[in-house]
């Protein structure tokens, strides 16, 4: 679980507490934020769930984008995976606005290695938490993201 408490410091809003409930389900021999995960995000309006990796640190990002280099096929799987592709909008994440140093420009999936942030999320409306539907929606969802989760986690060289 997510602390509930806002970081003031450096904002307008000085509202103490978040608005929002959120947990990540991440990697066993994860510490931080940071590993690759499931997350679920629950706050009025609306519920988010999927899996990924958010802002890893340099070198675990260096082995995600130079898996993607080296191994093209493999990625072109994740992303054409049936059931990712039936319960996400893609694989997305903040990225760059050049190629880091070292990928070839031209590499046909540049955009993505591009990105510090991986991960593929459903955005749904409030009212799926409240169902009795929720939990196996979410299962579902996880499931559908195991591919780009093996992909993670294969570069990382941790098991799934």
């Amino acid at each position: 679980m997510f602390r509930i408490y806002r970081d003031v410091r450096f904002s307008k809003d000085k509202r103490p507490y978040k608005e929002n409930g959120a947990c990540q389900f991440r990697h066993v021999r994860a510490k931080d934020a940071h590993a690759p995960g499931f997350y679920v995000h629950l706050e009025p309006g609306q519920v988010i769930f999927g899996g990924g990796v958010w802002k890893p640190p340099a070198d675990k990002l260096a082995l995600i984008r130079g898996k993607i280099a080296k191994d093209s096929a493999g990625w072109k799987k994740v992303l054409a995976n049936k059931k990712l592709k039936e319960h996400f909008d893609g694989v997305l994440g903040d990225g760059l606005k050049r190629p880091p140093k070292g990928f070839d420009v031209d590499h046909p999936y540049i955009e993505d290695i591009k990105r510090q942030t991986y991960f593929v999320m459903r955005h749904e409306k409030e009212s799926l938490a409240k169902s009795k539907n929720f939990v196996d929606e979410v299962e579902k969802t996880f499931k559908a993201a195991v591919p780009l989760m093996k992909f993670i986690n294969e570069a990382l060289d941790v098991e799934f």
